[in-house]
């Protein structure tokens, strides 16, 4: 699934070549897309607006219209967004086609929304009202490169937590946009096992953590995200991500770690997550 820098990713290329452009005409295909409303709803909602601002919080992609309502996008598993000259041969898949009027000078293009495995959607609300219409986002926890976040924050969200620190990081109600593969490698450049009980980590490594979660996941936005083998991951412009060629851990069990050089990496399953980290680096 997308996490916080592949969608971040995603965002800019939506602000490059999307925001201010009027959306002309909504083509609707699969209705497992729009589920949260309806086809007729997202066509509504869209045709004739302009798309002023694109934003994110977590892994959702929120997009204010000119008409005071706002458009969400979650990747989920499979989902892309991409961008194309109008009349382009559209990939398998596409479910979702916003028409947009050209600036001057440049060609007619389409936005499309790909998701082979239909989990991803895209749906428009009114933020007056998002807790009723969008609960899951309402209740998302701090995003760490969208908010205020300091290690004093940090150990606001930790403080009754009293699980495991893997699961914990992928809790959205805590840290908004951290998944499976980010909470590994963060794990690792703190050099915390992913058994620790958030509660009871003192603040100095808080304050290794906070730097961890800042660093990796900015590192990773610069590189456009991870792409890997089993994922549909690319950017607005079909381009692959490479900082999974910067994994210390993630998807490396039983390879030698790049860190320490003196064990190999361990691999077990937390919170139903496969989870990488090496035994001796991390305590």
């Amino acid at each position: 699934m997308p996490e916080l820098p592949e969608v971040e990713t995603v965002r800019r290329g939506i602000a490059q070549h999307v925001v201010g452009r009027r959306i002309t005409r909504v083509e609707v295909g699969r209705e497992r897309t729009v589920r949260r409303t309806s086809r007729e709803a997202l066509i509504d909602g869209l045709s004739g607006t302009t798309v002023i601002a694109a934003n994110r919080r977590g892994k959702y992609l929120l997009c204010p219209l000119d008409s005071g309502e706002e458009m969400m996008i979650h990747l989920r598993m499979s989902g892309r967004v991409l961008v194309a000259p109008a009349g382009s041969e559209r990939p398998p898949h596409t479910h979702v086609v916003l028409h947009l009027q050209p600036r001057d000078g440049e060609v007619a293009n389409e936005m499309w929304f790909v998701d082979p495995r239909t989990f991803g959607e895209v749906v428009v609300f009114d933020p007056a009202h998002i807790a009723e219409q969008m609960p899951d986002l309402a209740k998302l926890g701090v995003d760490p490169l969208v908010d205020e976040f300091t290690p004093e924050i940090l150990r606001e969200r930790f403080a009754k937590k009293r699980g495991n620190l893997k699961a914990t990081l992928l809790d959205q109600h805590v840290i908004a946009g951290i998944g499976n593969i980010y909470a590994d490698e963060i794990m690792h450049r703190a050099k915390l096992r992913w058994s620790r009980v958030p509660a009871s980590l003192s603040m100095p490594t808080l304050v290794r953590l906070h730097e961890a979660i800042v660093h990796v996941l900015t590192t990773a936005v610069e590189a456009g995200g991870s792409t890997l083998d089993d994922t549909q991951y690319v950017d607005i412009d079909g381009e692959q991500g490479w900082f999974q060629t910067e994994h210390r851990v993630y998807g490396r069990g039983g390879e030698e770690c790049l860190t320490c050089k003196k064990a190999r990496i361990s691999r077990t399953t937390v919170a139903g997550r496969t989870t990488c980290y090496c035994a001796v680096c991390q305590k």
